[in-house]
């Protein structure tokens, strides 16, 4: 147990770092991670778990990531919870950090976070900031941890730096060579699966890494499909060339309609292959369907999301971490049915094809918040596949 003599109380109360919003909202606290300035986008998740889940998602990359939690840190970092090769989100915003104090840990919330070169705030109201965020918005913000710059350069620095609209940050997050996911189980089957007996992969799917997440590919094998994971960029060809039995189009970061290439090759697949998507792998296969998406005012990001299922008349409490929403008069009743909405603000949150073996959800069904209300999506894209041979 730590006692007063192991806190760094100088450091608390100096509040040397602050969050600078473009609307000139500044909060002061003090720096918890690596030594680096950033720009980023600021949200807030509503999870009262997972910093490490969303550390690693690279779904965040670009985002400062606010957590509404009050306290952070007490079950620390280890290698099972990682959702990806690495943290992806550009800074993190928390009231209190905590030293780890589970069986688990491996490593101190500050350490790693210092050590994979992601900057971070503790020490100011989330609470206000969360606000804030709310009622006007996810924010364009400068994440000032080094001291050298002033509030008022930061606060301009925030306002001329680009934002995520129209960028492609899919480019920066995918993998970078096509690769097998989990051949001898040994991923599939950590903690807390330990013992676990797999079904037979009596099917073979290519997954598209648009910054795909490893509790996505995990549940993909738990269904009994084989998985190789190939770079965003991949043209339709390329995959129709391997002969797999399906597609996977994964989550990833920022604005899917700066991902016109990943559109492009899901037209390509749509009458050759079935297709499922999940959260950007949704709203690009609505975009390769005819629709259009646009901005959320400050996105869903938490675990307790309630999604209508429209088709089997029930609600699902989800998982989410998005920007961007489908645009639902774009999308034609000839072609396209929506399948979920959300009870928060009624937008879209899955759909079906009508001409073609698709479907897609916005939510994340692996992260299991329900916890299984998900669960059979990918039970019924392992049936779909069946079905089509």
């Amino acid at each position: 147990m730590k006692t007063a003599h192991d806190y760094n109380w100088t450091e608390t109360r100096d509040q040397n770092a602050f969050l600078a919003l473009e609307d000139g909202s500044v909060f002061r606290g003090f720096s918890i991670g690596a030594p680096e300035d950033r720009v980023g986008e600021a949200v807030f998740n509503t999870g009262m778990t997972g910093y490490q889940e969303i550390l690693s998602d690279p779904s965040y990359a670009g985002q400062f990531v606010c957590l509404t939690a009050p306290e952070i840190g007490n079950y620390g970092i280890n290698p099972e919870d990682m959702e990806s090769r690495g943290f992806f989100a550009s800074g993190l915003i928390v009231h209190r950090v905590s030293p780890p104090s589970n069986w688990r840990s491996r490593e101190d919330v500050r350490a790693a976070l210092a050590a994979r070169g992601t900057p971070a705030i503790a020490g100011i109201d989330t609470r206000a900031l969360t606000t804030i965020l709310r009622d006007r918005g996810a924010m364009k913000s400068y994440l000032c941890v080094s001291g050298g710059v002033s509030e008022a350069d930061a606060i301009e620095k925030a306002r001329a730096w680009e934002g995520l609209t129209g960028q492609d940050y899919v480019s920066r997050v995918t993998c970078k060579e096509t690769y097998r996911w989990d051949a001898d189980n040994r991923l599939t089957v950590s903690f807390p699966h330990d013992g676990e007996i797999l079904p037979p992969a009596d099917s073979w799917v290519v997954a598209y890494d648009f910054g795909i997440k490893w509790n996505i590919l995990r549940s993909l094998r738990r269904a009994g499909l084989a998985v190789t994971v190939v770079p965003a960029t991949t043209k339709a060809d390329d995959v129709l060339a391997m002969k797999p039995d399906g597609v996977f189009l994964s989550n990833g970061p920022a604005d899917p309609a700066a991902v016109g290439y990943a559109a492009e090759a899901i037209r390509g697949l749509l009458d050759k292959l079935p297709l499922m998507g999940i959260c950007l792998g949704h709203q690009l296969l609505g975009i390769a369907l005819g629709g259009e998406t646009y901005k959320l005012p400050f996105g869903h990001h938490g675990c307790n999301h309630p999604v209508k299922d429209e088709a089997h008349n029930r609600t699902l409490i989800t998982s989410q971490n998005h920007n961007y929403a489908l645009r639902a008069e774009s999308l034609s009743d000839k072609t396209v049915e929506i399948t979920h909405r959300s009870l928060n603000d009624g937008s879209v949150e899955g759909l079906r094809s009508r001409e073609y073996p698709a479907f897609s959800v916005q939510f994340h069904p692996e992260a299991a918040p329900g916890p299984h209300d998900a669960d059979p999506l990918f039970e019924a894209f392992h049936k779909l596949i069946r079905e089509s041979k």
